[in-house]
């Protein structure tokens, strides 16, 4: 699979800044540093305004402000080369009309002209995460003209594995890449840049947690570290 990839051009498009860190994080260090791919981020939320009582992003101007200087930062641990993001409500993509979401994503996806797109799983517990999924799934419908061949979803740390147990959206892994220690470094290292977004242990954004999660997919697999995906669909 991963030779598919090889110097290819992949979308990957995230609801929330460090997202793109929790759900693919590992990997993107990966695609970039070994296997020549062009990767460019796609975040379609502001992430910070949902926090609190007050919702006004004109009352949280500072912390939107490093929130959008920690996703550079961040962006340099991982090393992907291109970098977008929006301005969506924090955790109310709900009340977004799903055109407006679909037109960003199929703007983007005409100017980058991607082969492959990783987003999030649909049945993920965070609504953005869900709207995200929905999006990109009609934005890449698989009709004659279009140009993404590939659709992976990807878990997202602390909203995929808090789903409840008896939804028929869980989850269910059928792609693993593995990574090594300095692709997790980097992982962790990147997702240490959000101010907002970093937990301690026990929590799964934790650097403890990452690296526990990575370890668990790898395991499952026979590999020491991994990250799990989902394949929505592969033409070829």
């Amino acid at each position: 699979m991963l030779e598919s990839l090889r110097n290819k051009k992949i979308l990957v498009v995230v609801a929330h800044p460090d997202d793109e860190i929790l759900g693919i994080g590992g990997t993107i260090n990966k695609l970039v540093n070994n296997y020549g791919c062009e990767i460019k981020v796609i975040i379609l939320g502001e992430g910070i305004t949902s926090r609190g009582n007050d919702s006004e992003k004109s009352n949280q101007k500072e912390d939107l402000k490093l929130h959008k200087a920690n996703i550079e930062k961040a962006k340099s641990f991982l090393g992907y080369q291109q970098l977008e993001y929006y301005d969506l409500p924090d955790n109310r993509f709900d009340t977004v009309p799903l055109l407006d979401i679909i037109k960003i994503i199929e703007s983007e996806k005409l100017n980058f002209k991607p082969s492959i797109v990783f987003t999030h799983h649909g049945g993920d517990l965070n609504i953005d995460h869900q709207k995200t999924f929905e999006a990109v799934i009609t934005a890449c419908r698989p009709i004659k003209e279009e140009i993404v061949n590939t659709v992976i979803t990807f878990e997202t740390l602390s909203s995929s594995e808090w789903i409840p147990s008896n939804d028929k959206r869980k989850f269910t892994p059928n792609l693993f890449i593995s990574l090594t220690e300095n692709n997790i470094k980097s992982k962790i290292n990147s997702m240490e840049s959000y101010f907002f977004e970093k937990r301690e242990y026990p929590h799964p954004r934790s650097p403890k947690a990452i690296k526990l999660r990575a370890e668990m997919w790898g395991v499952t697999v026979g590999k020491k570290f991994s990250e799990a995906f989902e394949i929505i669909r592969i033409i070829q």
